[in-house]
């Protein structure tokens, strides 16, 4: 494999895979690009991300720009790469950044594009009920992942995955399918495809909003919902004002008539627009999470309780 001269730009636990096998690769990293320390903890301190601490401890000159201005994308210039790789960094690459190096920009992303452009593929996939989802690499441009593609891989969902492990098999693709992107790249052996006009979607962002449980939808989806949101934002309902987060559940049918939210049994199944939702292990504030048997013995909720439905769904 060629020795690339490369940056390596991306923040968070999903790009370290792929900055380590670069690394072990032989590749020159010359620069590691990531978001600033952010605040994080009972004390607020800033604290560095995941990719800044595997850059430095690989002796690897690190930059926390907190945007790339005209000095910082003249600064990229200045490294003289032949790519820049990037993996969930979170700044929106500018023209003269992505024209700097010789052969482009390759992003890893994690979905089978076009489905799934935006800022979280992994967990939207899951909410969406969808059988697969996959590794695009490919080469950036000013769109919001738009760009034409180089390798693609299909990874298929579990119907109990959640988004953590389907995160980690993910990244190790990832790590996988960009030294075989960068080796065709540099030698000629890939051209790449743009993607289909058909099939398009949008992954917004997480939103905390969003973990609240609305039982007034079908319980499948609330079902994908948990395995979404874990580990964050998590999926929760309010009782006697503690927001409790549920980390299991499954799917069962319902009798006919119970208002959503309903708790229908000693063993917290709840009526759900179609369906119920069995709560299988949950976690109060500031407490271990425990398997829902344990839970009702120091917090019991008994059946025939109304769980709210949130003001707006």
């Amino acid at each position: 494999m060629a020795r690339l001269r490369l940056a390596f730009m991306g923040t968070p636990d999903f790009a370290v895979p792929s900055l380590e096998a670069l690394i072990a690769a032989g590749h020159d990293i010359a620069a590691v690009y990531c978001q600033p320390p952010r605040p994080a903890g009972r004390g607020h301190r800033p604290v560095a991300s995941p990719v800044q601490r595997t850059g430095e401890a690989a002796g690897i000159p690190v930059r926390v720009p907190e945007r790339l201005d005209a000095g910082a994308a003249a600064d990229f210039a200045a490294l003289a790469l032949d790519a820049a790789v990037v993996a969930a960094y979170g700044l929106i690459l500018p023209k003269a950044v992505l024209a700097a190096p010789r052969l482009g920009c390759v992003n890893i992303h994690a979905s089978l594009l076009p489905r799934w452009r935006g800022a979280a593929p992994i967990q939207r996939a899951l909410l969406a009920g969808d059988a697969e989802t996959g590794i695009t690499i490919m080469q950036m441009d000013e769109g919001l992942d738009t760009g034409p593609m180089l390798l693609k891989e299909a990874v298929p969902i579990g119907p109990s995955m959640t988004a953590q492990p389907l995160q980690d098999r993910l990244a190790a693709l990832g790590a996988h399918l960009i030294l075989a992107a960068l080796e065709g790249l540099a030698a000629g052996r890939l051209t790449p495809q743009p993607q289909p006009a058909a099939g398009v979607t949008y992954a917004k962002k997480l939103r905390r909003e969003e973990a609240v449980l609305d039982w007034r939808r079908a319980a499948a989806s609330l079902e994908r919902q948990v395995r979404a949101f874990d580990p964050w934002p998590g999926a929760v309902f309010t009782y006697a004002g503690e927001r409790i987060k549920v980390l299991a559940a499954s799917v069962e049918p319902a009798a006919a008539g119970a208002a959503p939210g309903t708790v229908l049994d000693a063993a917290l199944a709840i009526a759900c627009g179609e369906g119920a939702l069995r709560l299988l292990r949950l976690q109060r504030p500031g407490r271990a999470p425990l398997a829902a048997e344990a839970f009702l013995r120091g917090y019991p909720i008994a059946a025939g309780t109304a769980l709210p439905c949130p003001a707006t769904s």
